[in-house]
Order: structure tokens, then C-alpha cells, then sequence
């Protein structure tokens, strides 16, 4: 069919109808045609993009109302138009902006950093006519900020007065004074300067080191020096060699204590050998006093003579064996004492030799122990074990944006992850710097990555606070098991391996074999 027909057939429908030919009937009979005749004309589409563009409602009006021409979409238009109060639209519209503006201003001036500058950014934006998905888009911005809240750094007040979180004021008011914090702080440290030089105190040895007499006295004149971190290597060093002064009081002690008692072993053996000539002569005795008669007294008074030297031998000889085993006794029981305190001093010396004076986990040389144990149970008994090893994701950023204090405490709490984390069987520990490692046994890499997971989900969730500044921390892994490959070595080499894909692939991911 020809455009021709069908303005032949719209024309025909007018007349049939008994409607004049007007451009409105007319367009409106030539388009009905033209759907009739299943033709594409574009000039009779106008109208559904029209209503395409409105909204959902007055979509629904369109249909109800049966709309079909442009003339009558115009005239629907229009009489929406007439039912509604521009003034009143534009009026509230204003005041709601004008109220948006003044709690944005409200929040700038509070005391909280991150919102004041959000508030003042969206301030800007409202003054600048802004798009539908600019305004989305800080509206998103503030649902992060309040969902990510965390004021938990207001519990530090609570040591200064009572804390009331949703009335600052009030609880700045009622804190007690700076002059009292300080000189609190400043105890605080006078006592630790003093704890510190008792440490240094030799426990046994009778003699102090110059090394540790010349570092003890800067200390005690100066207690504010422990905060500077060159003294801490000084303090460590000191502590060794005042263990290692104990130590050999210890062994001269003891080798003392093996002369006392070779002397009393000495005496017994003697008081022993005495004894034995003693019951001879007693037995001689015996014989003497049976064979004695009334006709000879000689017999009588020779054994007379004889009992009486005896028994002042024995006494003599016990009374000085008593004396020694008093004397002695009294040396043996003050080593004794000495002995236990040596030994419960012994045993924190070498908890402390095996923990990292940081994390409080298993340190470097702990761990190469445990993976030497492991590595013989897996040789002897075929007992597999898998090995992950975690490095925190730009570590030295976090040193230089907020200082070492804060990658101190971002090391202590991710040692507490860890411990969380594990099981009892399970061995971790710090491995050097920002390295950590688990010891998994009887645990295949499957297993290793669900735990390793655990651990960087757990760090993603985590809030690490520092000085009011929340830091972003994530953490990558490697892991692999034993039973794939030759050596402990082998093992070790190819775990730092998939650390460092994991690195290279992005960060804050756990990479296996």
C-alpha cells in the first residue's frame, strides 16, 4: 500500500464519519490508517514519545483519560497546569533548601573534622544548581559517613570525668583539671623509670656492671629520656647482661655448694668408719664384762676405761657431726631458696627470649624451633601442615601518614587477630616487620585459605583508630602445604612466592597452591 491509499483512505474515513476535513482530524485519520495498513510512519509516533517522557502517573492518567491525539495530550497538559500552584511549589522547594543549608551549617562548625569539610562541600554544591546525580551522589557520601562512625575515642574522657556522649559539652564542663592530668602522667612516668632501674638490679650477683650502673643513674636523674626509642636497644642490652651476671653467680654458687657437700660426705664416711672401730671396741667390751669374776676387778675397770672413751668419742663425734649438719643444713636450705628463684627467673627469661617484646606473639626464633619440630613429625610420622604467610598492605605509608606509634599499634592489634583466629593447636607468631605467620597442623591448603580468609575479612571489618583518625588497613597472604613440596625450604620459598603475587595482584588477597 502506497502513502497515495492511505491519504485516500483517511479522507474517505472523514467523510464517513461526518467530520470536517481539518489538519487535527486529518492527522488523526491518516495515522489510524496507517496503523491500519501496518505502516512505519514516524510524524504518527509523536505522541508516545510524549508520553514516554512523563512519569509513571501521569502515564496512568493518560491511559485512564484514553488520550490519542496530540491535540487532546495539550489539552490534558494544560489543565494539569491549571490545577497546580507554581508559587506554592517553588516557595516550599526554596525553604527546604534554605533549611538544608543551615543544618549543613550547623554540622561545619561542629568538632568533628570529616563532617565540617563533607557539610562545607555540600553546601558548595547546593549553591551551585546542582544535577540529580550530584545531589545522589552526596547523599551517598553522608550514608558512608554515618554508617562508618565510630566514637569510641570518646571513652579516653571517661578517665577524666563522666562521659556523655550525646552531650559534649556537658562532659567537657565537667572534666577535671589539665594540671591534674599532667602531673598524674608525669608520676606515672617516675614510677616506670623507677620499675625500669629495678629490673636493671641484679637478683643474685652481688655486683653491678658499669654498663648498667652508668645507664641506671641517667635514668634516675632524668626519667623522661625512657620515651625516647634510641634508649630502648640500651635498656634490652642491660637486661642481658644483668641475666647474664646472675647466671654466673649461679654456677659459682653451685660449685661452691658441690665443695660443701663433698666435705659433709667427707665427715659422714669419717663419723661411718669411726663408728665401726667404735662397735669393735664395744664388742671387746662385751666379751670383757662376760668373762668378768669377782676375784679380778682389773677386768671390770679396764672395761670401764674403755666404755667411758667410747662413749666420749661418740659424743664428740656427734656432737661435731650435728654442728657441721646445722651449719650445713642452714647453707643448703639458703642455696635452695636460691636455686628456685634462679630457676623461675630462668623460665620468664626464656618465655621472654621466645615472645616478641612488641605483639606478645612467638617471635623469629620461636617460630624456626616450631618449624623445625614440624618438619620432624612430618618426616617421621608423615603429619602434613600448611604455612600462611600474611604482610600488611602499605605498612610504610601508615608509619609516615600517622607516625611509628600508630604502626606500633596497628602490629598489637593485628598479633590480637591473629590469636583470635587460630585455633589452640595452631602456632602464630611475628615473623619480622610487618610479616606475620601461621603454623596450621594437620591442615591442607584448603584449609589454610579459609583461615587466612578469615583473617583478611576480619581486618577489612576492623575499626583502627588512632588519635581520632581512623586507618585503613588490609592485609595479603600466601599459603601453601607441606605435603607439595621437597623441603621445609622448598615450602617456605614458595609461600613468600605467592606473597608476593598477592601483592602484585592488587593487595588484600590470598593467593595458594
Amino acid at each position: 500500500m502506497t502513502i497515495q491509499t492511505i491519504i485516500n483512505n483517511a479522507v474517505k474515513r472523514l467523510k464517513e464519519e461526518g467530520k470536517l476535513l481539518t489538519p487535527d482530524f486529518y492527522v488523526e485519520a491518516f495515522c489510524k490508517e496507517a496503523t491500519k495498513a501496518n505502516m512505519n510512519v514516524e510524524d504518527c509516533k509523536h505522541l508516545n514519545r510524549y508520553q514516554e517522557m512523563l512519569n509513571k502517573d501521569l502515564q496512568k492518567d493518560l491511559k485512564n483519560y484514553r488520550i490519542n491525539t496530540t491535540h487532546e495530550f495539550v489539552r490534558f497538559l494544560i489543565s494539569k497546569i491549571n490545577r497546580t500552584n507554581p508559587t506554592m511549589c517553588s516557595d516550599t522547594l526554596e525553604a527546604q533548601t534554605l533549611l538544608n543549608k543551615r543544618v549543613l551549617q550547623v554540622i561545619e562548625v561542629l568538632h568533628n573534622k570529616e563532617a565540617s569539610e563533607l557539610a562545607r562541600k555540600t553546601i558548595d554544591l547546593l549553591e551551585n544548581a546542582p544535577k540529580p546525580d550530584q545531589i545522589d551522589s552526596f547523599r551517598q557520601r553522608w550514608v558512608n559517613f554515618i554508617t562508618t562512625y565510630d566514637d569510641t575515642f570518646l571513652h579516653k574522657l571517661k578517665y577524666f570525668g563522666d562521659l556523655d556522649s550525646k552531650d559534649l559539652k556537658k562532659t567537657i564542663e565537667g572534666l577535671k583539671e589539665i594540671e591534674y592530668s599532667i602531673e598524674t602522667n608525669s608520676c606515672d612516668l617516675e614510677k616506670i623509670s623507677q620499675y625500669i632501674v629495678a629490673s636493671l638490679v641484679p637478683s643474685i650477683a652481688s655486683s653491678v656492671n658499669e654498663q648498667i650502673a652508668d645507664l641506671s643513674d641517667r635514668i634516675r636523674s632524668n626519667a623522661s629520656i625512657i620515651n625516647d626509642s634510641s634508649i630502648e636497644s640500651e635498656i634490652k642490652s642491660a637486661i642481658a647482661l644483668r641475666i647474664a651476671l646472675d647466671k654466673k653467680s649461679v654456677r659459682d654458687m653451685v660449685e661452691a655448694l658441690d665443695g660443701v657437700l663433698d666435705k659433709l660426705s667427707g665427715r659422714l664416711i669419717d663419723m661411718i668408719e669411726k663408728s665401726d672401730n667404735s662397735n669393735t671396741e664395744i664388742q671387746k667390751i662385751k666379751h670383757e664384762l662376760e668373762s668378768y669374776n669377782e676375784r679380778t676387778d682389773k677386768n671390770f675397770k679396764l672395761a670401764h676405761n674403755k666404755l667411758f672413751t667410747i662413749a666420749l668419742a661418740l659424743e664428740k663425734n656427734t656432737a661435731v657431726l650435728s654442728k657441721d649438719l646445722k651449719s650445713h643444713n642452714e647453707d643448703v636450705m639458703l642455696m635452695t631458696r636460691k636455686i628456685k628463684s634462679l630457676e623461675l627467673e630462668l623460665e620468664e627469661a626464656r618465655k621472654e627470649a621466645q615472645e616478641d617484646f612488641l605483639t606478645k606473639i612467638y617471635n623469629r626464633r620461636a617460630l624456626d624451633q616450631f618449624l623445625d619440630l614440624k618438619e620432624g613429625e612430618y618426616e617421621r610420622y608423615e603429619r602434613n601442615f600448611s604455612i600462611v604467610l600474611f604482610d600488611l598492605d602499605h605498612f610504610k605509608n601508615i608509619n609516615d601518614s600517622y607516625g611509628h606509634e600508630a604502626g606500633d599499634a596497628v602490629l598489637v592489634a593485628f598479633g590480637k587477630i591473629l590469636r583470635k583466629e587460630c585455633r589452640n593447636v595452631d602456632i602464630v607468631g611475628r615473623f619480622g616487620g610487618e610479616e606475620f605467620i601461621a603454623i596450621l597442623g594437620d591442615t591442607d591448603v584448603n584449609g589454610g585459605v579459609v583461615f587466612a580468609n578469615k583473617v583478611r575479612e576480619h581486618i577489612k571489618r576492623a575499626k583502627f583508630m588512632y588519635k581520632g583518625s581512623r586507618i585503613e588497613v588490609t592485609v595479603s597472604a600466601g599459603v601453601a602445604e607441606r605435603n607439595m613440596h621437597l623441603s621445609l625450604k622448598d615450602l617456605l620459598a614458595a609461600t613468600d612466592k605467592l606473597l608476593y603475587h598477592a601483592k602484585a595482584n592488587g593487595r588484600d588477597r590470598v593467593e595458594f597452591k
